[in-house]
């Protein structure tokens, strides 16, 4: 195997956001077999680099679903922003439907001042509406997106389009299924951009010609690295292009339906170290 693509959350990071001694182990024994890894996610690079603070790993990263690439050393090697128009149409629609989002840039994830109110605001309506509902697992989907690291917060949007920074990718993230239909639906099959969805409760927008799978593709080449002998392990949609590109690949054994039935076979979970075991069988 020349290369092994694994995605973060759902995959490398278990349900508490930490990466397991036993993945860590693995990936450090694919390296010294001269196996290329790379991170592939829909998180910015900074946050990856922060995760792996304390874990020693440096590897090469696909952050913001596909849109930029960064070498071990954290250098920008290839970026591809989300077109100024596509931004300014995008943002302002979700504020005026009352969306939750971050804005990946190069610096920082800009999100609004009152969005985890807004978030907050939705849960009172499900529990107002079913007092019986167990809210739990929202209210763990609320402090999961906000571990991030980087965050910037603005009034609205138009602090984003005033600063002339690059967006390399928008998620918009909302517990209200109608709510994340209209959004789909509004932006599905756009010209100029992709959609896709990394949890149940988001949707995510980037460049048309940014996905994990392009990222990928194009790193390889640089690398002069065969796609036949690269492997990929995710759990979610937006793992989908990779694992389609890729010679060989995995599906967590928590991952959804369709990656599932993407993969050659499939792994333990993320709970369970699934990527040590998905490397362990590439490996021998």
């Amino acid at each position: 195997m020349d290369m092994i693509a694994i995605d973060l959350d759902g995959t490398l990071l278990n349900s508490s956001s930490q990466i397991s001694e036993e993945n860590v182990r693995a990936i450090k024994e694919a390296q010294e077999k001269g196996v290329e890894v790379v991170i592939a996610t829909g998180r910015a690079e900074f946050d990856v680099r922060e995760l792996f603070r304390e874990t020693g790993l440096r590897t090469w990263v696909i952050g913001a679903n596909g849109a930029t690439i960064h070498d071990p050393e954290g250098r920008l090697f290839h970026a591809t922003p989300m077109l100024t128009e596509d931004v300014r149409d995008v943002l302002p629609w979700l504020e005026a439907n009352g969306f939750y989002y971050e804005a990946c840039s190069d610096e920082w994830i800009w999100t609004q001042q009152e969005g985890r109110s807004l978030l907050q605001v939705e849960i009172d309506r499900i529990k107002s509406a079913n007092p019986d509902v167990h809210i739990g697992e929202l209210e763990h989907a609320i402090e999961k997106q906000f571990g991030q690291n980087g965050f910037r917060f603005i009034k609205d949007h138009r602090d984003i389009v005033a600063s002339d920074a690059p967006v390399y990718n928008i998620l918009a993230f909302s517990f209200d299924d109608a709510k994340r239909s209209l959004g789909k639906e509004r932006y599905r099959g756009k010209p100029t951009m992709t959609l896709v969805s990394s949890a149940d409760h988001n949707f995510e927008l980037e460049h048309k010609d940014a996905s994990k799978g392009l990222a990928l593709q194009k790193l390889a080449s640089h690398l002069g690295l065969s796609m036949e002998k690269t492997a990929a392990v995710g759990d979610s949609p937006n793992d989908l292009s990779m694992m389609k590109m890729a010679g060989h690949c995995a599906a967590m054994g928590n991952a959804k339906d369709l990656i599932i039935e993407t993969g050659d076979f499939t792994t333990k979970t993320n709970e369970e170290h699934g990527v040590a075991h998905a490397i362990a069988h590439w490996l021998s």
